[in-house]
């Protein structure tokens, strides 16, 4: 269950996140997390956003992370979005990816339509949903000093990995990436070395 008093600022969590993982691919959801990774990193190579398909970053993540099981593949989305793909969660579980860790911003709230609390705010945790799906390592973010043990995880690669953020409910200045989603891809593409499409 998210906790409204939370103060830890969501930002500085990704920043210092991406900080640790260098070499991770990245898939941000949609709205705040893409926001947030594109103001600390807007050079990263390696990081795919995901625009207009709430629902879809984890299991997107997971097709990357089984094609690509040598690199650590890091998901950075909010409670709205995994609670709309929630049952991606059992397949991640089923399939075991050793290399993918979920990373959950959780405010309790749906940011990108009003503010209206999220089932998170009214009772649902969900570490303890992905804990059930049987995602063996469930980790719980409750301040920056927790990167450095999620950081391990996922250069280590010992997931899948589910690290649950509570976070505070603040606003922050929207970073908009390039919403050219042709161009995102074959970017993206060029980082693996693959020609584009």
């Amino acid at each position: 269950m998210n906790t409204a008093t939370s103060n830890l600022d969501r930002r500085e969590l990704v920043a210092s996140l991406l900080a640790a993982v260098p070499e991770a691919l990245v898939v941000t959801g949609l709205g705040n997390p893409t926001y947030d990774v594109h103001a600390t990193a807007p050079d990263r190579a390696g990081v795919f956003h995901l625009w207009g398909a709430m629902g879809g970053a984890v299991p997107l993540a997971l097709g990357l992370a089984l094609a690509q099981p040598e690199r650590q593949v890091v998901v950075i989305t909010g409670d709205g979005e995994m609670l709309m793909g929630i049952g991606s969660l059992g397949t991640v579980a089923a399939s075991r990816p050793s290399n993918l860790s979920i990373v959950v911003l959780d405010n309790g709230h749906f940011g990108e339509t009003g503010m209206q609390q999220s089932h998170t705010s009214l009772g649902a945790n969900l570490g303890e949903i992905a804990a059930g799906f049987g995602i063996g390592v469930v980790l719980r973010i409750n301040g920056l000093d927790d990167v450095d043990d999620l950081a391990k995880h996922i250069q280590s690669q010992s997931g899948p990995v589910f690290a649950h953020a509570v976070i505070a409910t603040g606003e922050q200045p929207r970073a908009m990436p390039g919403r050219d989603g042709a161009a995102a891809k074959n970017s993206f593409r060029a980082h693996l070395g693959l020609a584009p499409l």
